[in-house]
């Protein structure tokens, strides 16, 4: 491995929270799109169902992924 493991920590968290970023918005629905009844004083375009933990899931995996890229491409760089 081309880092120590603090380091290593550090880059895939910084690269989970990307990941987790770009993941967030998808398939949110809110519930003005999704034609449901709006409680009073709630925000129109809060999300229905955000699914949260599925999207932890997929940012973990996405994360893994590109992690191993930038490990592979930094030790073909080191070498």
């Amino acid at each position: 491995m081309p880092f120590p493991l603090p380091l290593a920590l550090a880059i895939y968290v910084t690269i989970w929270w990307i990941v987790l970023f770009a993941v967030l918005p998808l398939g949110v629905r809110s519930a003005e799109e999704a034609g449901e009844e709006l409680p009073e004083g709630s925000d129109p375009g809060a999300p229905v169902a955000p699914q949260l933990v599925k999207k932890a899931v997929i940012t973990t995996v996405v994360a893994a992924i590109v992690f191993v890229l930038v490990a592979l491409g930094a030790n073909y760089v080191a070498q």
